[in-house]
């Protein structure tokens, strides 16, 4: 009589999740994470943390595991977490799925090359995003972002006009947009609409704030004579170019460049340190510590 085979036991289906957090530092933060991690059945894959001060200080944490898919879809492992672990320490603190991609849409006015720098790494798949659509003040843009396969919508605005251009935009967000991008959006948002995206509102400043705040930064460079100028992705808050700074970098100038030249080298500045600052904000690695962030691995 022949043998019968042995099946073999399929392996549980699992996922990939993040878990950020951010309480008072105090013993027994990691293992009170990693340990409920373990008996949940989670596989850490990475984990960076971060204090501001061992003492009294701040304490962040991001850890990105593999966990069997029916927790993270049920929800029984975010209730858990939430009951044995966030509760205890006091946290603040959210799981989201690396599968589960944000979705996204990019404000822009006429100036293109931060939005030209999106559309190109999200389409070769750099940008881990539902890019769902542009809106513009402008409609040169139009052909370029549709050639993308992407919705564009015109969206004039006035400085009278204002309000109601806004509502326009909110209108076309609706409650499906995780993350709104200002891809050199020339326009001052007014307290109201920022209200409705805390810290999903990402800005390039043409700027290494907090030198040379509002319009015209480049103008106030050369007039300044300085030797070093850069650009800044921070998210927007209701005051001017004062939200927690993501990413920033420079470039050295000398007294030779002109204003033209200065407005040059910055787009490509300005290109890079945007694109860094969405990348980290997609892949959850950014925590807000008051008019601060941390930046974890």
């Amino acid at each position: 009589m022949a043998a019968r085979k042995k099946s073999k036991r399929r392996a549980p289906r699992s996922s990939v999740a993040r878990l950020l957090v951010g309480c008072d530092d105090q013993p027994g933060i990691v293992a009170a994470v990693t340990n409920f991690l373990y008996h949940q059945g989670a596989n850490i894959v990475s984990l960076d943390q971060y204090s501001t001060d061992p003492t009294g200080g701040r304490f962040f944490m991001r850890v990105s595991f593999q966990c069997p898919r029916e927790a993270l879809s049920e929800g029984t492992l975010e209730t858990a977490f939430g009951d044995v672990v966030a509760e205890r320490f006091n946290m603040t603190w959210r799981l989201t799925s690396a599968s589960a991609k944000k979705r996204v849409a990019i404000l822009v006015s006429k100036q293109d090359h931060a939005l030209m720098e999106l559309l190109w790494r999200h389409k070769r798949g750099e940008l881990a995003a539902d890019l769902r659509m542009v809106i513009s003040n402008h409609p040169d843009h139009r052909q370029t972002v549709e050639d993308f396969g992407l919705p564009y919508h015109h969206v004039p605005v006035t400085r009278d006009t204002k309000p109601e251009s806004e509502a326009a935009i909110s209108k076309l967000l609706g409650d499906s947009i995780d993350l709104v991008i200002l891809a050199r959006y020339m326009q001052i948002l007014s307290a109201d609409f920022v209200a409705q995206y805390p810290t999903k509102i990402i800005n390039i400043h043409h700027s290494f704030l907090p030198a040379f705040v509002g319009a015209g930064p480049y103008r106030q460079a050369h007039d300044r004579g300085v030797k070093i100028i850069g650009a800044t992705a921070h998210y927007v808050t209701a005051d001017l170019d004062q939200g927690p700074i993501i990413e920033q970098d420079v470039e050295r100038v000398t007294h030779r460049h002109t204003v033209r030249d200065l407005v040059r080298i910055g787009r490509s500045i300005e290109r890079e340190v945007l694109a860094r600052a969405v990348r980290w904000h997609l892949d959850d690695r950014v925590l807000v510590n008051g008019n601060k962030t941390v930046v974890l691995g």
